[in-house]
């Protein structure tokens, strides 16, 4: 490798260095390494696949403007994988893409776009319809919106965003409008899609140079449902994507339903003009079903799925799962296994407790003492209470601190202002900025998923 290449990625990393966050150039640049630079070509190994992939989306616009700063030439960028037989390259000028073509001016052409690659999409699960949702106290008007825009006509609410916690409902309300729309208008067309399957189509266009494919998918779409979008944070590039995806959308009048754990105002890291078309519709919430709800919930679930038992075997599994409702199902789920297994065995409460007793340990109350997830992540990275409590930046330090932090809020159920007070009272938008970091992590990093999961299971066996 000549001087000459390796100075231009030294000086562009040093350029980097100055306009992205230390953790973030840790964690995404300083593998990295310099191949060769011939005939404009720049070839810079990358440790993973996906590291490739969150560098080409998130940062190749300020890298390719770093390159330029040290370069007369039209570089090309290879991002090439140290351990796998697969490489990526990016030129300094990719190919305009071709518009989305417009039929007429009522809007872009009905129907599926032409496409010779394939757009993934979450197949729409049978049960989750507005038939099989329970609407109670905590979910009326999230119910009650989203029947409005699943019925013909609705241009009320758009668009609609739903938010609330893990399992409280949030994917089955987005599925029961898609299927209530697609009966409604058999002619139209509806995409029900992750972010995370938004993101990495996203990707593999712009890696293919099949950018106009991509845009006519999801921009010929009558309606659009996103689950997800805080998975976005991070993902500049592709929140810019979907920027324009919406606004093509809403200006022809398509329905756009958006799901998320936090309202558009509790998403600082989304860009400013992205969060405020959130808001142009119509922003509801789900909250946590009370023990009635919970009830009602496990009643209705036991009758659909079939499962012989008793009310106070229900009771006893709503004390114990108080605030999601997917964990609520599984427990039903592992009782009518039991059972079939069993010559359709009817449940008692005995029998509930001996199949079901490993999995209710520490679920007997809402939240996780903070103390305990304290203990137990100070143990596993050999750190003391008061070290990742304060205010040290080092990494050795500050890495434990946002893991704690996240597993507060999503093991412990605890508020952002309630983790900032105990992490030496720190606002709680910087708590929420630790906790947005670890689940970019826990989504592209199967190590960080592989430890957050490890360190949960260790909390909860806590006493």
């Amino acid at each position: 490798m000549s001087d000459s290449a390796l100075n231009i990625w030294q000086r562009a990393l040093t350029e980097l260095q100055s306009l992205v966050d230390p953790e973030s150039f840790a964690t995404w640049f300083s593998s990295t390494k310099c191949q060769s630079f011939d005939n404009r070509r720049l070839i810079v190994s990358v440790p993973t696949s996906s590291c490739q992939r969150w560098l080409l989306a998130n940062y190749i616009d300020e890298i390719m403007a770093a390159l330029r700063k040290f370069t007369d030439d039209e570089v090309k960028l290879e991002l090439r994988v140290e351990t796998e037989n697969q490489q990526l390259q990016m030129e300094l000028y990719p190919p305009e893409p071709p518009p989305v073509q417009v039929a007429s001016p009522m809007g872009p052409p009905r129907g599926r776009a032409a496409s010779d690659i394939e757009f993934p999409e979450t197949p729409l699960n049978p049960g989750y319809t507005f038939d099989n949702f329970v609407a109670g106290p905590n979910n009326n008007f999230a119910h009650s919106a989203a029947l409005a825009v699943a019925e013909p006509g609705a241009r009320s609410y758009n668009p609609l965003f739903i938010y609330g916690g893990t399992g409280l409902g949030k994917t089955h309300l987005m599925q029961a409008i898609a299927h209530r729309y697609v009966t409604n208008h058999p002619n139209h067309r509806a995409i029900y899609v992750t972010s995370d399957q938004f993101f990495n189509s996203f990707i593999d266009a712009r890696m293919r140079n099949r950018y106009g494919e991509f845009r006519a998918h999801y921009r010929n779409a009558d309606l659009l449902l996103v689950d997800d979008i805080h998975f976005l944070v991070g993902k500049e590039g592709t929140q810019i994507e979907f920027f324009h995806t919406f606004n093509h959308l809403h200006q022809y009048g398509r329905q756009i339903v958006i799901s998320s754990d936090s309202s558009p105002k509790d998403l600082p890291a989304l860009m400013e003009r992205l969060r405020s078309r959130f808001e142009w519709g119509l922003t509801v919430d789900i909250e946590p079903p009370d023990l009635e709800m919970r009830m009602a919930i496990l009643k209705k679930k036991s009758e659909q799925f079939e499962l012989a038992t008793d009310s106070d075997v229900l009771l006893y599994v709503a004390e114990r799962i108080q605030t999601n409702i997917r964990e609520l199902e599984g427990m039903l789920l592992r009782l009518k296994a039991y059972g079939r297994l069993h010559n359709n065995r009817h449940i008692d409460l005995a029998t509930a407790k001996r199949v079901l007793g490993c999995q209710m340990v520490g679920q007997v109350v809402a939240r996780v003492n903070i103390d305990s997830i304290l203990q137990v992540v100070c143990e596993y990275f050999d750190v003391k209470v008061g070290e990742i409590i304060g205010a040290c930046r080092m990494k050795k330090f500050a890495f434990p601190r946002h893991v704690a932090q996240y597993l507060c809020r999503e093991v412990g159920r605890l508020s952002l202002p309630e983790i900032g007070v105990r992490f030496g009272g720190k606002d709680h938008s910087t708590v929420l900025h630790a906790c947005r970091k670890i689940e970019q992590l826990v989504q592209t990093d199967s190590n960080i998923q592989n430890l957050v999961a490890y360190l949960t299971k260790k909390i909860r066996e806590t006493p």
